[in-house]
């Protein structure tokens, strides 16, 4: 039996094939990926609620824009929130801050934001997550739904949204770069 490697902290990048139209063009970081399932959530999908109207306190935290951030299809009615610290894994911890991979961390919305002024890079607040049960997400792999890449600390925070998708994909090496050039709509060529 073969061990499968995490893939937490690395990003899924919906290819053209995806047909779940909660994915399309997403570009998901995973959070937690083992034996039990995988979550992650979907950094480029802006809501037009800003931050201040649900999580007043982390108003002036929120990355530009300063919106919630639609998470993924699975418990729309919460929140979790992600923050770059800069530093290197086993430094000293920030209080009210969960490193995930690398600089990436989840915050802590329940402690004070006072905690964390200084310590965080821009905050990003979701709105639900994405959720895939034990061997489901290896079976959108296997299916091709799925690219799976390197993701940045600025990921996270990437002030326009909207092309994160060919930006991460411009970034691969190789025939993946030219996957970034794939039009919105393929019948209109």
């Amino acid at each position: 039996m073969t061990e499968s490697v995490s893939l937490t902290g690395r990003l899924l990048v919906a290819t053209p094939a995806m047909t779940d139209p909660n994915f399309d063009r997403a570009v998901v970081l995973l959070l937690d990926h083992d034996a039990e399932g995988s979550l992650g959530v979907v950094l480029n999908r802006p809501t037009p609620v800003e931050v201040g109207a649900v999580l007043e306190p982390w108003a002036d935290f929120a990355g530009e824009p300063p919106v919630i951030f639609q998470g993924g299809p699975v418990g729309l009615d919460s929140a979790l929130a992600l923050a770059v610290v800069p530093g290197e894994q086993g430094e000293g911890e920030v209080l009210g801050w969960r490193r995930v991979h690398g600089a990436i961390g989840l915050v802590d919305l329940e402690a004070p934001p006072e905690v964390l002024v200084g310590e965080l890079g821009a905050l990003r607040v979701f709105a639900g997550y994405a959720g895939w049960a034990p061997g489901q997400l290896e079976d959108e792999l296997l299916e091709g739904a799925w690219f799976v890449v390197d993701s940045e600390p600025g990921d996270v925070s990437v002030t326009a949204p909207e092309r994160l998708w060919r930006a991460v994909l411009r970034r691969q090496r190789g025939e993946l770069a030219l996957v970034a050039t794939y039009a919105d709509d393929p019948t209109l060529n």
